[in-house]
């Protein structure tokens, strides 16, 4: 039976989207089918569906999310009664749950829906679905002492009225009072309880929503710049210093349009990073000259300059009451609402009250869920050394609103401020370090020498190296000042890995480096190795491949089956290829009898089960192996990339393994969330106790 979670409230304003969103992150990590139901809706196409659809690439017919439109509802409720409009939102809810392993089900809003009782009628719906309920309470604007009586007062009329209510949130609180609020919830209530604090960058509209409201004419601006929160608004109309001071971070500036003096001041304050604002909103209709606007896209490319034809205060008028909204369109809204109901929520312990049933199947979006989830259960640092490279800054924007770990940018810090504040990207606390100006750069030079001076390098020279951005994140994480380090973006490979092989070196358990690839079918995670690094591996070294490879494979929660790959399976060829895998099978099982492997066995008989029956029956690998073991570069790089691009699997790593700390390399072509992945593997990888390095003991990769 499908099991459902339905998320509502007692009023509106609550901000409850922010609960749907991170109930639907929950239910995604745990099956692969979920669907969505709302019963009522005001708005069709509806906003938080179609960014649920985006987001979770959800695959379901639009016109099955809706029950009906409130006109309709209202309408069927007054001539055939409460009891037919239920049985017909039953009806039609049950089409969808028929189709799905588990269903989110979005209470009605509260809002202008001409319903009586609004509060028991989602009761009774949610009973009627077989729903467990998981009501939200806001507290923007409340006291603490209110929220708590609120939210006591909430679960009692849902409890009263028969639901199975999963927990509480108490939504929108003043962020001073959460945690008292928290506390005495906890004592008070039989259900878990949660308390999400008011989130500014939530409530914010985007320039792009203010310009939308207003009907705005867009002079400049970039999507990247549109899509800025308006954290503030400031009106100009004061002379430039005293206007400059009274800026805020995140501020949409409005100020009338032949105010060149304020556009101007406004946007080189924007460049310099003091403060970084959203961007303009002109009133009066004015329109800056030509040159003036070619300026501004110049001091600021992307920033938005928006116009509007009336004067100041009416359209503050229309401004202030404007809130952001969730929607496809802003999904740094989205990754900040999932940031904030990871944060504040045990989403461990809500999983196990929604008992939804298992899938056995590991989908990419599973299984990047997974790696998220793993890499802030244990925070650590991890250095990017391409601080100016606008994918590893979007990536870092992401990476922080998600919580995930701590990060270092290396590059020109003037260099990294300017770039975010043109991405419109909130850094926050983030440590930003340029090589070539920063105090570690003597201490560096002189361990980079100690360690390389069986090669003649002097402290003079090394003071050079250290001020590579990839050779400085290499030093800082052997140093301890950063636990992992992600590069690559803009760099070659060797660029990336070669500081590594210099200075952290092999674990003592490894004689090689090697690297994985996470392979994201549809319904599975295959590990292959080793697709990057190692052109020609001799048996013993594949064998220490094969090890490598099943213990990040384990660390990552796909059960090690391993082939050995070849061109022939069992004893039924013969040749040196294929007898230096047999060799190298042979030597992983001598060292590791506990682990299941196979080889030499070809990829269909390694993967598929019908032609493992034929070939070799019985085998605990064959038809089922997990991790793919290739006898060569070759072999193994040009298969990952046609399973990548003919099956449309998700190619996550390069992931280096035998390393004595975590250091990764990103291909050229890495998207953003390649950067997100790899980032969070790194993270786990530093999980692991780092086994600190001898200057004197060589890495055995080229």
């Amino acid at each position: 039976m499908t099991r459902s979670v339905y998320v509502t409230g007692i009023d509106r304003g609550d901000g409850r989207q922010v609960v749907e969103l991170g109930v639907m992150e929950l239910l995604t990590r745990q099956v692969d089918r979920v669907g969505v139901f709302r019963p009522l809706v005001h708005h069709n196409p509806d906003r938080l569906f179609e960014l649920l659809r985006a987001r979770y690439r959800l695959s379901q017919d639009p016109a099955t999310v809706h029950g009906m439109d409130y006109y309709e509802a209202s309408a069927l409720q007054a001539e055939r009664g409460t009891d037919e409009l239920v049985s017909t939102l039953v009806d039609r809810f049950h089409l969808v749950a028929r189709d799905y392993e588990v269903v989110l089900v979005l209470g009605t809003d509260f809002a202008d829906t001409q319903l009586p009782n609004e509060l028991a009628l989602n009761a009774r719906l949610a009973n009627e679905f077989g729903a467990a309920v998981i009501p939200v309470v806001g507290g923007r604007g409340q006291t603490a002492e209110a929220v708590r009586a609120e939210t006591r007062n909430a679960y009692r009329a849902y409890e009263v009225l028969g639901c199975d209510v999963l927990a509480m949130v108490a939504n929108r609180v003043e962020r001073e009072d959460r945690d008292e609020i928290a506390e005495r919830l906890a004592s008070r209530l039989p259900v878990p309880c949660y308390v999400l604090p008011d989130e500014p960058a939530l409530s914010a509209p985007t320039v792009a929503q203010i310009s939308q409201a207003l009907d705005a004419t867009v002079l400049l601006g970039d999507d990247s710049g549109l899509a800025r929160d308006a954290l503030d608004f400031v009106f100009g109309g004061a002379m430039l210093p005293h206007f400059l001071a009274a800026l805020t971070p995140g501020c949409l500036v409005v100020t009338p349009g032949d105010r060149a003096d304020l556009v101007v001041g406004s946007l080189a304050a924007h460049s310099a990073g003091t403060p970084p604002i959203a961007g303009l909103l002109l009133t009066l209709g004015e329109r800056p000259t030509d040159e003036i606007l070619t300026l501004a896209a110049r001091l600021a490319p992307g920033t938005p300059v928006l116009s509007v034809p009336g004067n100041s205060f009416p359209t503050a008028e229309r401004l202030v009451p404007l809130e952001g909204k969730l929607t496809a369109a802003t999904p740094r809204k989205a990754e900040t609402a999932i940031g904030l109901f990871e944060r504040y929520i045990d989403t461990g312990e809500l999983l196990k009250q929604v008992s939804a049933p298992s899938s056995d199947r590991v989908t990419p979006m599973m299984f990047e869920h997974q790696l998220l989830e793993q890499a802030r259960a244990d925070r650590k640092r991890v250095v990017l050394p391409e601080g100016t490279e606008e994918r590893v800054l979007h990536a870092a924007e992401v990476l922080l609103r998600r919580d995930v770990c701590d990060l270092t940018l290396l590059g020109p810090v003037d260099q990294i401020r300017k770039k975010a504040a043109d991405l419109g990207i909130d850094l926050g606390d983030t440590q930003l370090i340029d090589p070539a100006t920063s105090e570690l750069r003597d201490s560096f030079a002189e361990k980079y020498a100690g360690y390389r001076a069986h090669r003649g390098v002097t402290v003079e020279l090394a003071y050079d190296v250290v001020s590579d951005v990839n050779y400085f994140g290499t030093l800082m994480v052997q140093e301890g000042l950063a636990d992992g380090m992600v590069s690559g973006s803009v760099h070659s490979t060797a660029a990336t890995i070669r500081p590594a092989f210099e200075i952290i070196k092999t674990r003592p358990d490894s004689s090689i480096v090697s690297s994985v690839f996470f392979m994201c079918l549809a319904d599975k995670v295959l590990v292959y190795g080793d697709c990057a690094v190692n052109p020609h591996p001799e048996a013993e070294q594949l064998a220490d491949i094969a090890i490598q490879s099943a213990a990040t494979a384990q660390r990552f929660g796909v059960a090690p089956r391993i082939a050995m790959l070849s061109y022939s399976t069992g004893t039924s060829g013969s040749g040196a290829d294929v007898d230096k895998v047999r060799e190298a099978t042979e030597l992983a099982r001598e060292r590791r009898p506990d682990l299941k492997i196979e080889g030499p066995i070809q990829y269909d008989a390694a993967v598929e089960p019908s032609v493992a029956a034929t070939k070799l029956p019985g085998s605990e690998v064959a038809g089922q192996a997990s991790v793919l073991i290739f006898p060569d570069l070759n072999t193994g790089n040009n298969t990952y990339k046609a399973v990548q691009r003919s099956a449309g699997a998700i190619a996550v790593g390069p992931v280096l393994q035998g390393l004595r700390k975590p250091v990764n390399d990103l291909s050229r072509g890495a998207l953003v969330q390649d950067i997100v992945n790899t980032v969070a593997i790194t993270a786990i990888q530093a999980q692991i106790p780092a086994q600190s390095a001898s200057p004197t003991e060589k890495a055995t990769a080229p």
